[in-house]
């Protein structure tokens, strides 16, 4: 994948807490990850080895102690709060454990939002993309379902919609299936998939379900604040 653009690049990332304090912790170690446009790729580790840590850097939700962190090729260490919201609304999207949707709001409404935020006003283009990514999802005909009225499967797939709204080349999804039962987490599974195949979007997947991460194109294994393993999917076995 030499020519393939670079979405995502961490070299020596390493993050503290209570920093200059004698409670000082580094939480990551020397973190070096590149991700390339189109790689849907899992993130694995037991509870508490980092990876929540390191995927809210990722997403310019906090920032690295040390180390450098690029995003479609920005550096981001010497941006200021507006460069860095601006750089993680255009450029990546968020897919949570619980779908996190207005419950007031329509499935289209809530696609929308995202839109909104850039926008301040509905407009009929905004509303022609919510509905195009409803339907990419297989929602259409229930666009105008209010959130709290749609199964959890059916949730999770308006809040990948909703990731998708600006386009971003960098999808974070944090235990996508983990409230799902078994039939709906494989179809939201594939259906991620099936968005990464045919636009390119790179996804960082942390999961659980090895079953799921076996699926993805490789696997970054994360143990004690450190990379483990780094290997196509199939051949990672889970750390003990």
């Amino acid at each position: 994948m030499a020519d393939v653009p670079e979405v995502l690049r961490l070299e020596k990332v390493c993050k503290s807490y209570n920093v200059g304090q004698p409670v000082e912790v580094e939480v990551l170690h020397d973190i070096d990850i590149s991700l390339k446009r189109g790689e849907f790729v899992a993130l694995i580790g037991p509870s508490g080895s980092g990876k929540s840590t390191l995927l809210n850097i990722i997403g310019l939700l906090d920032r690295p102690t040390k180390g450098r962190l690029f995003i479609e090729g920005h550096e981001t260490s010497k941006l200021d709060d507006a460069a860095t919201t601006a750089l993680r609304g255009h450029s990546i999207g968020f897919v949570f454990q619980y779908h996190y949707l207005i419950s007031a709001f329509t499935a289209l409404e809530n696609v929308m939002m995202p839109l909104l935020v850039e926008h301040s006003f509905p407009d009929e283009r905004m509303r022609a993309r919510a509905h195009g990514l409803l339907d990419q999802v297989g929602l259409a005909q229930w666009e105008n379902n209010l959130a709290n009225n749609m199964s959890g499967g059916q949730q999770q797939r308006v809040a990948i919609a909703r990731s998708l709204a600006m386009n971003p080349a960098l999808i974070l999804a944090d235990e996508p299936t983990g409230n799902l039962d078994t039939k709906s987490a494989d179809s939201v599974f594939e259906m991620m998939r099936a968005v990464n195949r045919s636009q390119g979007t790179t996804f960082l997947v942390v999961t659980h379900n090895m079953d799921l991460a076996r699926r993805c194109d490789r696997t970054i294994e994360v143990i004690d604040g450190r990379i483990g393993t780094l290997a196509p999917a199939n051949e990672v076995e889970p750390h003990q």
